[in-house]
């Protein structure tokens, strides 16, 4: 649309005042300036911004956060893009320490990277083509005691051209969704572990061998050895001589009738000989080809290490699907419960 001018010989020959003349022209121009603004502010505001990323503060302390990001940085899929319509996200991913794609990471904190090499023109980033690697890189700083700040970055980078494709930002708000997701169940365990501990040293104290609140049974410690701040599973190596397998995370009856079997009474025992049998009770091997040890009751959480087919472990906690165990070496961690069987 071509710009309407406005002379003032026109307003001359018109026979328009001076003053109102100039009124009249300041107010033609600013409505032509006022209809061209409106549809380019609309633009802008519905415009995609590429390269922002996204920071977060995390009301968690930094070594809670640094877990969940692991678990995500190793669980081998990037979430916020695909490479074809009917993937919900790109599989094949690894972990890395470091990568050419971001510059150095020189700043305090910790930081991790997740790779996938050959992915073919991966969606969610500007003017993707060809096949190249997508790299998402994980910054964790420390924000005082009790807070960490989380920045995500995602780029992809063509194989051939080396030209780099920035991410609109899905990328970093799905897998920040999925550190979210870690978090909350790591704080659900840490609920559900603080009331089993509770539980178990009620149990022993009070209830089981009607013994006082100050005696201890089974290197099982007093409520204030056990501490208030003891509330993940790898903290539960104060209790796992406990041979009582009854403090559990769930209260299901798939739960409840095992138990029950176990703390029976049985006539004429003496207390000794309910103690030995308890304590072989909870006591399981590993089934072949063995079983990861993991840090938390999930399969993306970090596996602190693999054990072989026939080794022994103390069962510490009982939930529906997992088991909290600890090894004969003091390691303390998590396996399925259909990855362990008795003792023969």
């Amino acid at each position: 649309m071509k710009p309407v001018v406005v002379s003032e010989r026109w307003f001359e020959h018109k026979g328009v005042h001076r003053d109102v003349r100039h009124r009249g022209f300041r107010a033609s121009v600013l409505l032509l300036l006022c209809a061209v603004a409106v549809p380019l502010a609309a633009r802008e505001k519905n415009s995609v911004q590429y390269g922002v990323g996204l920071i977060v503060n995390i009301p968690n302390p930094i070594a809670e956060v640094s877990e969940a990001v692991s678990d995500v940085a190793n669980n081998g899929i990037i979430r916020g893009t695909k490479e074809y319509n009917k993937d919900e996200y790109i599989t094949g991913a690894v972990t890395a320490t470091s990568t050419t794609i971001f510059p150095p990471f020189k700043e305090p904190g910790k930081v991790f990277y997740k790779l996938r090499k050959a992915a073919l023109n991966p969606w969610n980033f500007k003017d993707s083509n060809d096949v190249g690697t997508v790299a998402v890189r994980y910054i964790v700083q420390p924000q005082g005691d009790k807070n960490t700040v989380l920045r995500i970055d995602a780029l992809y980078v063509e194989d051939f051209r080396r030209i780099v494709h920035q991410s609109n930002g899905s990328v970093e708000t799905s897998e920040y969704k999925d550190i979210q997701d870690h978090l909350g169940q790591m704080e659900l365990v840490k609920k559900e572990t603080e009331e089993a501990l509770r539980e178990k040293q009620e149990h022993i104290a009070k209830k089981e061998f009607d013994l006082g609140n100050d005696t201890e049974l089974l290197s099982t410690p007093s409520a204030s050895s056990l501490g208030e701040s003891s509330s993940r599973p790898e903290d539960l190596g104060p209790v796992t001589r406990s041979p009582l397998g009854h403090s559990s995370l769930g209260h299901s009856s798939a739960d409840e009738s095992p138990l029950s079997s176990i703390l029976a009474e049985v006539p004429s025992e003496t207390i000794d000989q309910r103690v030995a049998r308890l304590r072989r009770e909870v006591q399981r091997i590993v089934k072949a080809p063995g079983a990861p040890l993991k840090t938390a009751p999930f399969h993306t959480a970090s596996t602190v290490k693999t054990l072989r087919p026939g080794t022994e472990v103390l069962v510490v906690v009982l939930s529906r699907y997992w088991l909290g165990v600890e090894t004969h070496d003091g390691a303390h961690g998590w396996i399925r419960r259909d990855e362990l069987e008795l003792l023969p």
